[in-house]
């Protein structure tokens, strides 16, 4: 009678009281993460990855080569040649810059910087050669999510648009013989492991990085930059995504050129280092040996493990994240979106992590001939610290720049993290919309920023493990939604192609709804349609 009473409670206290027994709670939760995490961003996952890259990109006849001049005009070059592509919208939609910016203000953060580093740190500068592939293989896989993204979004109550993996794995996978059922149990764990991932990976984890280096460079208390940052996330999340949108394309473009300026500047007092350090990079990813030795061919599973992982941390292609906010666009082409989605990974890993990269290779805190990582440095005060991920970059802008390098790449990690956090609100904002309706959104967001709190005071402990888990997960339901519905992206793009390139009539493919595929048909075209 007494246990029925305490019904649901009393589950976490026997099972606290049964992990005891075995190492404490904690520790059997982080075995089980230890467990799924190896899975999500295992081999097998890696590989899972790469394939669907390669999928699309066999689909596709290698769009993001064949037509690098066209997507490149119609993306960054239409930002200086077409008002439609950076104008404000007086609907529910945003623009197409400000998407970009939103979905870049979420990719491009502590990965660009820690990431690259870690990544080096163990897989040696091959690493690098390997998280380029993966980038360019990405290209076509976030091209792909953002296409889809466009063609099975629709609107909400609000008139605002509501698109995403969740979408086309319901209306897309789940209109396929026999597969409504899949279909809305994969789009619903997506929502899930995104919800979740967007208080982790998207929220707590990047403030925490915050509070860190302002506590190590400035001296900040943590708890001070806590409050600081939770007031801010505050007054823009609360304000919804146009206020977001407002916020993303200010800050995106002046940290990714701020942080280019810095890295520029490295670039060019080390010139003589540009043939070793490539060098190194293209030897090292088929490296027999690893930098800390080992067995033969662990050198090359290293480099490609690391690269690989790194890249997809970095711009996030085939998780199914970006794209929500790609779907907010107003643009009515879905392969007009997708070819923002292709410039937001070129961006994000080809241009920003090669700068972050070649910076610490040519620092000479890594040894271009075995790839081993220095143990410790000196800094600009005289002091030895010891070397991690963590202040890789740092020690490599201190040795250049002095404490005036230490306190660039605080602010710059500071900038992307914040970031992060404007961007990962909305992707969580969406998949608690699907999941619990558009008025449970309030509540989200508000406990959203409370969270911002806890993540800038907490330490080191299983937070972090569990966001990256979740975070992978939602690749798993994405990447089956895009390989089942490969072929429909095919024809997308064909249909494209064949309109805007070749000047063939054919009916526009819009949109899979046949109301919005009138609407959009009706609606005046714009030269960033053309």
């Amino acid at each position: 009678m007494k246990m029925k009473k305490l019904g649901l409670a009393a589950i976490p206290l026997l099972l606290a009281g049964s992990a005891s027994a075995e190492g404490g709670f904690l520790d059997g939760v982080a075995k089980v993460n230890s467990a799924v995490n190896n899975v999500v961003w295992g081999v097998p996952a890696l590989v899972l990855l790469a394939f669907v890259g390669v999928l699309m990109t066999v689909l596709t006849k290698v769009f993001q080569v064949t037509h690098f001049g066209h997507w490149m005009k119609k993306t960054i070059g239409a930002v200086f040649s077409d008002r439609h592509v950076i104008s404000h919208t007086a609907d529910k939609s945003i623009s197409q810059f400000q998407s970009l910016c939103t979905a870049l203000a979420a990719t491009v953060g502590t990965g660009n910087i820690v990431g690259v580093a870690g990544a080096i740190m163990v897989g040696g500068p091959g690493a690098v050669f390997w998280m380029w592939v993966m980038a360019f293989l990405g290209m076509m896989t976030n091209y792909s999510e953002n296409v889809l993204g466009i063609y099975y979004r629709r609107k909400n109550s609000k008139g605002e648009w509501s698109g995403g993996a969740m979408y086309y794995l319901r209306d897309g996978l789940g209109a396929k013989k026999g597969c409504a059922g899949i279909g809305k149990v994969l789009a619903i764990l997506f929502s899930v492991f995104c919800l979740v991932a967007s208080f982790g990976i998207g929220n707590m984890t990047q403030v925490n990085s915050i509070s860190g280096n302002m506590e190590t460079v400035f001296g900040v208390p943590t708890w001070v930059t806590g409050l600081v940052i939770t007031v801010l996330v505050g007054l823009v999340v609360v304000g919804g995504l146009k206020r977001i949108a407002n916020v993303t394309e200010k800050i995106v473009p002046f940290m990714v050129i701020l942080y280019m300026v810095g890295s520029i500047a490295i670039f060019f007092t080390h010139l003589s280092h540009i043939g070793p350090v490539f060098s190194a990079i293209f030897r090292g990813a088929f490296a027999a040996e690893s930098a800390a030795g080992g067995i033969v061919g662990y050198g090359i599973k290293l480099a490609i493990e690391q690269g690989m992982k790194r890249g997809v941390f970095s711009n996030e292609a085939g998780l199914g994240s970006s794209v929500m906010v790609h779907s907010n666009s107003n643009v009515k082409e879905p392969v007009k979106q997708g070819m923002w989605g292709i410039f937001e990974v070129f961006a994000d890993t080809l241009v920003v992590c090669t700068l972050t990269a070649f910076s610490i290779l040519a620092s000479g805190l890594v040894d271009l001939e075995t790839g081993a990582t220095a143990a410790e440095f000196v800094n600009h005060a005289g002091q030895t610290v010891a070397l991690n991920k963590a202040n890789l970059v740092s020690a490599v802008y201190n040795q250049q720049f002095g404490f005036m390098g230490s306190a660039f790449i605080a602010i710059s990690i500071m900038l992307f993290a914040f970031s992060t956090v404007l961007g990962w609100s909305h992707y969580g904002t969406k998949a608690c919309e699907y999941l619990l309706g558009e008025k449970r959104t309030i509540p989200y967001r508000i406990l959203f920023v409370l969270l911002v709190f806890g993540g800038a005071v907490m330490g080191d402990n299983l937070a972090w493990d569990l966001a990256d888990t979740f975070n992978g997960l939602m690749m798993i339901p994405n990447l089956i939604g895009v390989i089942a519905l490969s072929g429909q992206v095919k024809r997308i793009t064909e249909n494209y192609i064949h309109r805007h390139l070749q000047g063939k009539k054919e009916e526009p493919m819009y949109s899979f709804f046949p109301d919005v595929q009138t609407e959009e048909e009706q609606a005046p075209d714009t030269i960033a349609d053309l």
